[in-house]
């Protein structure tokens, strides 16, 4: 839980954010780096060794990652972001069976809200653009994070279910931060 200093320092935080991010959007490929490199060790620190009695329960979830391999680096921006969106809400519910370190939780959450911020401001007026036969690839992101989504539901989120779900969004960012390198 946050107290309210915490909050006011999140609300400057985006306030500065917001009022420069029109100035940033040249250079988002690389604080995107910056980001998923700092969210990497995050979910390092969050957690601790991936637990040996949860590998027989790891899923298939087959990321889609042919969402991020379109021509036009504004819909590999947009998918990013998309991707954000989908981590950000996976990881603030029911983590109370997770067991990790709180603080590392909430940077990591901050990151990924600063970075979806920061995404819109820059691709917003992208989105109209994000015509039909993109419309697939962000049916396919829905698909890939509701199997996530579910699988913890059906575990109840569980450890092991937040572990594997851990483990699959540290895939999730390498994908990307591969992505951001070529951009």
């Amino acid at each position: 839980i946050m107290n309210a200093f915490g909050l006011i320092q999140i609300g400057l935080i985006l306030l500065c954010t917001t009022a420069i991010s029109s100035l940033q959007c040249n250079h988002i490929p690389l604080q995107q780096r910056k980001v998923i490199e700092n969210s990497l060790q995050l979910l390092d620190k969050m957690g601790k060794k991936f637990p040996q009695q949860c590998l027989r329960e790891k899923m298939p979830f087959r990321f889609p990652a042919r969402v991020l391999q379109p021509r036009q680096k504004e819909t590999v921006m947009i998918a990013i972001e998309e991707i954000f969106q989908h981590i950000f809400y996976i990881f603030s519910k029911n983590l109370t069976l997770a067991a990790w370190d709180g603080t590392a939780l909430d940077q990591f959450q901050n990151g990924l809200y600063q970075q979806i911020e920061q995404l819109e401001a820059c691709v917003i007026k992208k989105h109209n653009h994000y015509c039909q036969s993109k419309e697939v690839g962000r049916l396919k992101l829905k698909k890939y994070f509701h199997k996530i989504d579910c699988f913890l539901k059906d575990k109840q989120h569980d450890l092991c279910s937040w572990e594997i779900s851990r483990a699959e969004m540290r895939k999730c960012l390498q994908l990307i931060d591969k992505v951001a390198r070529k951009l």
